[in-house]
């Protein structure tokens, strides 16, 4: 039969992980990790884009209908892809080695940088022509 101390030391220590545990869940919580993150709006993916490429000002923007990813062109002609990297967003400006592919509303997108990788974007009835205008892009 335990004594009294023995049961205080195994309380103490139950109450210790359950305070561990509830620190890392608040830390995960604050750092929003493993959240499911989304673009809410043409505002967000527009500030997303203006803070990976500085002096890129986006004039149309078309979002993924289920908010995984953006394609973004500005008055030059330039083109970023924004893509859900983790709980983040990453982005890339697509050049001469775009590579893009159109099934009906959805528009698999990818850069010559292996590790960005593609995406396929649900861009509805915006799909048909976002693929022809990455076609345009300088080759």
């Amino acid at each position: 039969m335990p004594n009294s101390s023995q049961v205080l030391f195994e309380l103490a220590k139950l109450g210790v992980s359950l305070a561990a545990i509830l620190a890392v869940t608040w830390i995960v919580a604050r750092l929003r990790l493993g959240s499911d993150v989304r673009l809410r709006d043409q505002a967000e993916a527009g500030e997303l884009a203006r803070t990976a490429l500085c002096g890129f000002e986006p004039t149309e923007i078309v979002l993924d209908r289920a908010g995984i990813g953006a394609l973004l062109r500005d008055a030059s002609g330039r083109v970023l892809l924004l893509r859900r990297h983790g709980a983040q967003f990453a982005a890339r400006l697509l050049d001469t080695h775009a590579f893009a592919r159109l099934d009906r509303t959805f528009l698999t997108v990818g850069t010559d940088d292996r590790q960005f990788g593609t995406v396929t974007l649900d861009l509805g009835d915006q799909a048909q022509l976002w693929a022809s205008s990455l076609r345009r892009l300088e080759r």
